[in-house]
């Protein structure tokens, strides 16, 4: 029976950094605010002129081609998560495709599941593996979260950062290694919690919209605050519970790097110690879908064959899920 396993990763953040201190002069804040409530001190800002989230995608999957030694015409498709696509057509997918030389025949698209965007993402790479129908996928997460933080809100702008992560995702014959298990869930009582506006067929670009600042990023922080720490959790601990893991199975969770408050909370109440727990918030900031495949690339030098993962993110939507992953890559 085929699985699906990654067989490789590779990431790519922009070389412009954001401090607290660069914020302290933007908005009324400073770095002690934000470090006790949110746990980041630096985030990567793309700043090149005329370059999107297809610019930091293209650099990473060159990245993992090349790492990998995957020729440009062994892909069979190209699925890229992200919440800040280029334009709203075309496809981020089909620009990152063509600025790495991907055959004609690797096919593309674009997935929206926000901060959820690289599980949902694997998951359906999964799901082409194991049905024979492709046999070398690449999962791209891409976001220039930038492009969609309002640096006039003291609220939200200490939080995004932009980066781009990229894995590659092959079948296998050997039981118990690759994407193992995983649940996710949707529910739009979230709708008004956390969204952007303005921008879509709903309400268009206008002058009003843009004068009213409705093309940015709005979050109600207390109340995204609670449904991600709950929906984290109790996805963790289903599918955990379902596949007979505990604790001490698990080698490491990997949560979306959302809020260091929102991380700790997670581990804590499913009894994980920190030290179990990867986290790069502090210097990446939040970067919705690449924020996993980003920490995992940042670690694996810590991962081995038959590391046991635990992935978990919660998004706008609300777009919510874990996943149990067991690693094979040396």
């Amino acid at each position: 029976m085929l699985n699906a396993r990654i067989t490789g990763i590779a990431s790519y953040v922009p070389d412009d950094l954001l401090t607290n201190d660069d914020l302290s002069r933007m908005v009324d804040t400073n770095d002690e605010w934000i470090t006790t409530r949110v746990g980041i001190k630096t985030r990567h800002i793309l700043r090149k002129e005329g370059a999107g989230s297809s610019f930091m995608g293209i650099e990473a999957v060159k990245k993992l081609l090349e790492s990998t030694g995957t020729g440009l015409d062994e892909v069979d498709l190209l699925i890229c998560a992200t919440t800040n696509p280029d334009y709203r057509f075309p496809s981020t997918a089909s620009i990152i495709a063509y600025g790495v030389g991907l055959s004609q025949r690797c096919y593309g698209y674009d997935l929206q599941a926000a901060c959820a965007g690289f599980i949902v993402a694997l998951q359906d790479a999964t799901a082409y593996v194991r049905s024979g129908m492709y046999k070398k996928v690449v999962v791209v997460a891409t976001e220039k979260m930038s492009s969609m933080t309002n640096y006039k809100d003291r609220s939200t702008c200490p939080l995004f950062g932009d980066g781009a992560a990229a894995v590659l995702v092959e079948p296998t014959e050997q039981e118990g290694v690759g994407v193992i298990d995983a649940e996710l869930h949707v529910d739009g009582i979230g709708l008004e919690h956390l969204i952007m506006p303005a921008g879509g067929s709903v309400k268009p670009a206008s002058h009003e919209t843009v004068d009213a600042d409705e093309h940015y990023v709005i979050q109600d922080g207390r109340y995204v605050y609670k449904h991600a720490v709950t929906d984290m959790l109790t996805s963790t601990q289903s599918v955990m519970a379902r596949n007979g893991l505990t604790v001490d199975d698990v080698d490491y969770l990997i949560p979306h790097q959302a809020n260091l408050r929102i991380i700790e909370a997670v581990a804590e109440r499913a009894g994980f110690p920190m030290d179990k727990v990867l986290v790069n918030i502090q210097h990446t900031g939040n970067t919705s879908g690449a924020s996993i495949p980003l920490c995992l690339d940042e670690y694996k030098h810590l991962l081995h064959k038959g590391s046991k993962l635990m992935l978990t993110a919660f998004g706008a939507g609300f777009t919510w899920g874990a996943m149990y992953l067991v690693w094979d890559i040396d």
